[in-house]
Formats: structure tokens, C-alpha cells, sequence
């Protein structure tokens, strides 16, 4: 079997099968593959309106499957090739409704990935329930999956943060549907691509999980939203599609995007700091054996012995181990938990002195 390096195909699309190609593929060669799937809807045909316009459901053949076993084995098949082609670190992101995405999930652990989170899309202006007959079906769900539970995967949780003003992001996301100058038009004025996803979905997905210039690759490509979003963020793509129609209109799209580089593709990052062990206090004579520490309310006291450890009564162990028997709770963070007195008397965080460790240490280096 022939194979793709993946250098090659950087920044295109390919127009083929994607199990194909996938199994034509480098190994372990993409950070991120972000899977939007044929959903196997079922509709028996057409959709109307009350006042009997036509709606415009997914009719294309590339959504339609002889039966849930053959489906089955088509989703298979294309998942044992993105684990095939996924860096042991990398991601995968699966997008889905009601008549897919529980199948796509069940298939998924069979192969042996593990599910970070089921993120539920909910669509601020979906389609309405003409008929009245069910709820609005206003949702989607992405499933977030690495190849093993030890994978140390990417995940940007402070930009997510930061882009949710300061707060620690849900898996709930309210975003629009695609509408608009954003969904791509044919040469009669109707959709391109029935589901083209938002690029707002896209754009967090991607700033999520992948870092500026890893390797993003979608196999059911449609009308490019993950390429054009990956250009703008300075990530690399990989397209597979196998409609030529829609691979035009996502080259063109994607030709369009300005790709960003340099400081702009910055984003907020935790620093990830030296661990100071609590023996480094007394060996830098911050703090001296037989020195007393305290609770910020003087409810618990313990002496410091010469190794780090501390002693009081009934407890020996660790800042934290003391901290948590003397609260009876299964964990603590003895740095912040636990204040000497100073000079005059008053209260200090022991968390202080870590501190200036740190900053000797960076001046050190």
C-alpha cells in the first residue's frame, strides 16, 4: 500500500474516499481530527411546511445507509482509520444528533478511545418542529475522545476561560447555527453543503485542543469550515472530500482566509511553576524547626520539625497531610492553609515564602 506522508498534503484537499485515504495515511501523523460524519437521518422523503413549502432536509446520497448494520461498518471502518493516523497525544472531535451520534459513541469505546466530554451544542436559532409533533430539536452533541486514558492530550483551559470572560467554560455552548454571507451559496442561490457547521463552532473546537501549526485533519471535509477556521488560527490542515462540488467551494473559501502568525496566535497560558517542596523553607532558614504554624483562625497550631514535616497534636506528616486530619477532610493545600507569625505578631501565609523561592529560582536562571 502506497503511503501519504503527511508533509505533502499539508494545507489541501483531497478529493477521494476518506476511509481510503485514511488507510493511505502516515501513522500517528495529526494532532486533531474533527469529524462531522454522515448522520443517517432517515428522512422518508420530502419535508413540508405547513403552508407547504419545501424544508430543506439532508436528501444526499452520501446520507443515506440500507441499513443501521451498514452504517455500522461504515463508521467503523473510518474510526479504526483516524486512530490509525492520530498522534498518541491527539484528539479526536465528533460531531452528531439523535440518529448517529449514540452509535458513533458506542463504536468509539469498542475501539478503545476514551471520551474527555460530550459537549451539547445548543443551537440559539434552530430549525423549528413544523409538523408539532415532537420538541424543537435544537441540539447537537460533539463527543471529545483521545486513544487511551494516560494520552496527555491538548487543552487550552486558560484561553477557554479567558474567552468566556474569566470563567471556567462549560460543555453547554449557545452559538448560531451557519446563516448568512457565511454559508456558501451554489450557482442558484441554494445551500452548497445541507449541514455546514458554524465557524464559531470550529473556531472553539480547534483553540481548544490543538496548539499554532499543529496538524488538523477532517475527513468529511464538506465546504472546508475546519480548514478555513485553521488557516485563521495558524494551525495546519488536511481535507478529505469526495465531492468535487464541494471541494470547490472550499478551496475558494479557504483561498479567501488571511492566516495569522506571530504574537496574535499567543493566547493565555498557566505558567507551570517549580514545585517547592515545604523542606526547601526550612533548609533556605525561612522558617527554623520549632517555628509554629497556625490556621488563619489560630484554631490548629503545629511545630515545624527539621526534616519539613510538622508535629502537633495527635498529627504528623506533611503541611498538607496535617492540614487535612485536622479539618478530618481527604485533602488540603497546606501552603494556603497554613500562617506563621511575624515579627510583629501577625499572621503571614506560608504561601509567600514559596513565592519568593520562585522568584530566586527565576533569577537563578
Amino acid at each position: 500500500m502506497v503511503q501519504i506522508k503527511t508533509k505533502s498534503i499539508l494545507n489541501t484537499i483531497i478529493n477521494d474516499d476518506s476511509i481510503k485515504v485514511l488507510n493511505e495515511m502516515e501513522e500517528k501523523s495529526v494532532d486533531m481530527v474533527f469529524a462531522d460524519p454522515p448522520y443517517n437521518m432517515q428522512l422518508p422523503g420530502m419535508l413540508l411546511r405547513p403552508d407547504n413549502s419545501k424544508v430543506d432536509g439532508v436528501f444526499e446520497a452520501w446520507d443515506s445507509f440500507e441499513s443501521m448494520k451498514a452504517y455500522d461498518e461504515y463508521t467503523r471502518l473510518w474510526l479504526e482509520g483516524v486512530r490509525r493516523v492520530l498522534k498518541d497525544d491527539g484528539s479526536l472531535w465528533v460531531i452528531g444528533s439523535y440518529h448517529n451520534i449514540f452509535r458513533v459513541g458506542y463504536i468509539l469505546q469498542d475501539l478503545g478511545f476514551w471520551i474527555l466530554n460530550d459537549i451539547v451544542w445548543n443551537k440559539v436559532n434552530p430549525m423549528p418542529n413544523f409538523k408539532g409533533t415532537r420538541f424543537t430539536n435544537a441540539h447537537e452533541t460533539l463527543i471529545w475522545a483521545v486513544k487511551n486514558p494516560k494520552a496527555k492530550y491538548t487543552f487550552n483551559y486558560e484561553a477557554m476561560k479567558a474567552m468566556n470572560e474569566g470563567v471556567q467554560m462549560r460543555s453547554t455552548w449557545e452559538l448560531p447555527i451557519c446563516t448568512g454571507s457565511e454559508r456558501l451559496k451554489n450557482e442558484n442561490g441554494e445551500k452548497l453543503h445541507p449541514t455546514q457547521k458554524p465557524e464559531a463552532l470550529l473556531y472553539r473546537v480547534i483553540m481548544a485542543s490543538t496548539k499554532p501549526n499543529d496538524v488538523v485533519l477532517d475527513p468529511f471535509f464538506g465546504t472546508g469550515t475546519t480548514g478555513a477556521v485553521a488557516k485563521k488560527l495558524g494551525r495546519n490542515f488536511i481535507g478529505i472530500e469526495k465531492d468535487k462540488n464541494y471541494v470547490a467551494g472550499a478551496q475558494k473559501r479557504i483561498d479567501a482566509v488571511r492566516s495569522s502568525c506571530g504574537d496574535e496566535l499567543s493566547f493565555t497560558q498557566k505558567k507551570k511553576q517549580a514545585r517547592i517542596p515545604f523542606g526547601a523553607v526550612v533548609e533556605q532558614g525561612f522558617l527554623s524547626p520549632g517555628n509554629m504554624l497556625y490556621d488563619v483562625k489560630r484554631s490548629h497550631a503545629v511545630m515545624i520539625c527539621c526534616d519539613g514535616t510538622v508535629k502537633g497534636e495527635n498529627v504528623t506528616g506533611s503541611i498538607h497531610q496535617a492540614g487535612a486530619a485536622l479539618q478530618n477532610v481527604e485533602a488540603c493545600n497546606g501552603w494556603t492553609y497554613w500562617y506563621y507569625e511575624d515579627t510583629n505578631h501577625n499572621l503571614v501565609c506560608i504561601d509567600t515564602i514559596r513565592e519568593k523561592i520562585r522568584e530566586n529560582m527565576d533569577k537563578v536562571m
